[in-house]
């Protein structure tokens, strides 16, 4: 199939989202043949730093005396810098990939390329942040504030462990749409500010709307498991709760990611694209 590479912008070096899309693909296609070592590296790098993120929002939620949108808005601030780092530094995180759709949609790679990646991913994520909150439970971290950090952690993971799995899944696919969206425009930053403030406002609206991000829960929900094990927190949260909440976070991520972002641009940017392609050859 024959592909126009050229990137296009609009205007004050913006990108079209048409050329967004190319990117993304592009993008995609690099990821698919990046060779298993260097993807799971990257993508348990992408699980560590997506709990560097969850923890620095624990510092803030540890803080009782802060009215709730504040908790909420600053919380999301601060969470946003796992996000940022995947973006400015480089590495490999699942709900992000879920872009990656767009490659297999255009014939540049196989889907069997597709869900390998997913699932390395998936499990570097889940490898990083596990570590990441060994970590953290040996640092200490939990005594912050008087304990109240610890307090925190296992109060949020509580919480998720007490969804309904509908409404754990409804959050995830609401979580992951803002995700990707903030990958997508990710994309196109030509500087790392570009890359920061692409991350910054959907992460912050998701997490202070109580959305459900699985690579997040990854962690905040071991971690909980530790300082209960560990006798540093007393809490309710147990194993078969954590698997509730995983697999419907992680199902919901697919869907907001996959359908409502990557299917929907490239339905309405690549599939025209292909067509016109196609039409050349003929």
């Amino acid at each position: 199939m024959k592909v126009t590479e050229k990137p296009s912008s609009s205007y004050s070096g913006a990108m079209t989202p048409a050329s967004m899309e190319l990117k993304n693909e592009r993008v995609a296609q690099t990821k698919a043949g990046t060779d298993l070592a260097s993807a799971l590296v990257l993508s348990v790098l992408a699980g560590a730093f997506i709990a560097m993120g969850a923890t620095f929002m624990l510092v803030v939620k540890s803080d009782s005396s802060l009215p709730f949108a504040a908790t909420q808005l600053l919380g999301g601030f601060s969470f946003t810098l796992g996000l940022f780092l995947i973006l400015a530094a480089g590495a490999e995180l699942f709900t992000g990939n879920c872009l990656m759709v767009m490659g297999p949609l255009a014939g540049r790679f196989s889907w069997g390329k597709l869900l390998g990646n997913w699932g390395i991913v998936l499990l570097g994520n889940l490898v990083g942040s596990v570590l990441a909150a060994a970590v953290l439970l040996a640092a200490g971290v939990a005594s912050s504030n008087g304990g109240a950090l610890g307090e925190a952690a296992v109060a949020v993971a509580e919480g998720k462990v007490a969804l309904d799995w509908g409404t754990a899944f409804a959050r995830g696919v609401l979580c992951n749409m803002l995700v990707c969206l903030a990958v997508w425009i990710g994309h196109s930053a030509n500087s790392v500010t570009d890359k920061f403030f692409s991350a910054l406002l959907p992460v912050m609206a998701f997490m202070a709307a109580g959305f459900e991000h699985c690579v997040a829960n990854m962690f905040f929900l071991p971690y909980a498991l530790m300082l209960q094990a560990s006798g540093t927190v007393a809490g309710t949260v147990d194993l078969m709760g954590v698997l509730h909440n995983l697999s419907a976070a992680t199902l919901g991520n697919l869907v907001g990611g996959v359908v409502l972002v990557g299917c929907s641009y490239w339905f309405v940017y690549g599939r025209s694209r292909a067509g016109k392609d196609a039409h050349e050859q003929r």
